[in-house]
Order: structure tokens, then sequence, then C-alpha cells
């Protein structure tokens, strides 16, 4: 079997070497190629996989780097990577995820125990082992309504149940619409039958958007509690927290608008998009006030 292993970087160069000194002891089982795109860092990231390119191609059968000249986007760096896979698996992977030994073996095993699963992705967990809750049912519009006017707690108590899924421990391996897309593990077929992740989301939503295609196609999603992975959660994100808050409430709307398909889907979203950019001025200014 081979593995292909996709992975994106941008200003990851405190996280890159660890992943990457992660990945030989979980992959001994299977041949792994590995397909590396670096969008345009500018901390140093791009230097040092300049400088372990040869390390790196004599560690894997199959090794291709892609530096990128501009930040393309997460999703497009992500395309260019998946243009190169031959595997018969395939692994998207964030350069901020550190995989234990033996994790690999046993996600493809629950691929492989069942042929409708198209997806496999482990419990993620904190630096510090805390779980990391990651799991996400389809947003829907009524979900910012009630997360926007902080209706959403009083409505749990109700019985709603809101698309973070905060009434689920992830201590439970089940199908899921959504998990988040720091480690996926999807089979070839998939990829060759649903494509490439969709362009128009710059970073934010591609991930969930494929997995909504995956699911109307007849795949599922399995999210397996029993094994994990660390995750330092957002830390390109965090480094340019402001602008990131821009383009995922971007992608947010756009998320919704390309759902649309009536006069009224159309006005629905036009106040999702209102209320959105509401929230988005208090959370930058916040951020600002933080930063000051």
């Amino acid at each position: 079997m081979i593995l292909s292993v996709v992975i994106v970087t941008y200003n990851n160069r405190t996280e890159i070497d660890a992943c990457l000194e992660a990945l030989d002891p979980t992959l001994a089982s299977c041949e792994a190629h590995l397909h590396l795109v670096d969008n345009a860092s500018n901390d140093g990231t791009a230097e040092w996989l300049q400088a372990a390119r040869r390390d790196l191609a004599g560690r894997f059968p199959r090794f291709d780097l892609i530096l990128n000249r501009t930040n393309r986007g997460f999703t497009a760096a992500v395309n260019q990577g998946l243009a190169q896979c031959q595997g018969d698996r395939i692994l998207l992977l964030n350069p901020d995820v550190i995989i234990p030994a033996g994790v690999i073996p046993l996600l493809l095993r629950e691929l492989d125990a069942d042929p409708q699963i198209g997806v496999v992705a482990p419990q993620l967990r904190y630096p510090d082992s805390r779980i990391q809750p990651s799991c996400r049912r389809f947003p829907r519009k009524l979900d910012v309504v009630m997360e926007s006017t902080g209706l959403v707690h009083l409505a749990r108590h109700c019985g709603y149940r809101d698309w973070k899924m905060r009434e689920f421990d992830h201590r439970t391996s089940i199908y899921v619409d959504q998990p988040q897309g720091a480690f996926l593990l999807a089979r070839r077929q998939v990829l060759e039958q649903i494509g490439l992740l969709d362009e128009r989301f710059f970073m934010f939503f591609s991930d969930v958007e494929w997995c909504e295609r995956i699911r109307a196609a007849g795949w599922r999603i399995r999210f397996c509690s029993e094994v994990f992975v660390y995750h330092h959660k957002g830390a390109s994100i965090r480094r340019d927290r402001r602008r990131m808050l821009v383009t995922s409430t971007r992608s947010f709307i756009d998320y919704f608008a390309m759902h649309d398909r009536t006069p009224r889907d159309r006005l629905g979203t036009f106040f999702i998009a209102l209320l959105l950019r509401m929230v988005l001025g208090v959370r930058w200014l916040a951020e600002t006030v933080r930063k000051s």
C-alpha cells in the first residue's frame, strides 16, 4: 500500500520539524510519499525545507517540494499537493500535528474495515493531552443566529443540537459530518470521485465543503476516538489573527451563498452576512485591544 501525505506550510518553522520527525516511526508499515507545499513563508520555513530536501528525499520513496512565490491560499496549496498524489490512501496533514507511533496503521485498518468509509480522522489532543473538540455538523443559518445572539446555550437545555456538537465529549467513535481538517485520511477513490477542494475558499471551510460532497456521494466519515494525535491548534492563525478573522468570516458567508437556490435563500444569506460582519467588528476590536 502507498500512502500519500500532503502538508502545506505557511510560517510553520517552529512546528514542521517535529511534525516530520514524528512521521517516520508511524509510517513503517507502508510505503509513504511526502508532498510538501510552502505558501511563501517569511519566517525561514522555506529555507529550512530547502536545506532538508536531501534528507527528506532519502527518507521517503517519493518526495516533492513545491515552494510557492506567493501565498496562493491554503486550499490552492493543498490541491497542488493532491495533484501529485499517486497513493492508494491520502493523508491531509497540518504541519502543527504530531503523530504518535502506531496511529497510521490503526487508522488504515479502520478505513479498510468498511468499504463505505471514505475518510477517517483521529481524536485530536492539545499538547498537554486534553481532548480537543474537532467534530462538527454541517452549519446551518440558524446556528449562526443562535451563536451570535448567545441563545445557543439556552437552546441546548431545550434539546437544540448546534453545529459545533458541544454535547459530544469526543470519547466515542462515531460517524460524523465533518472532522477538523488537521488530519484527514481518505481513500484515493474518494478523491477520484469527488475531486479537489474548492479554491473559492482561500483557507477556511474548504474542508467542510469537501466533506459535504463526500457525504453527498454516499461515503461515510468515521471519527476514531481510540487513537489520537497532538495538535497545536491554530499555530499559523494566531500569528495573524485579525486577518484570519476577516478571511474566516468571508468564507463562512461564501459557504452559505453557494447553497442558495431561491430568492428566499439569498435573502437569508444577506441577513446572515450582516450578522457575521457585526460579530467580526466586535471580535476585531477585541483583538486590537488585546494586542495593544
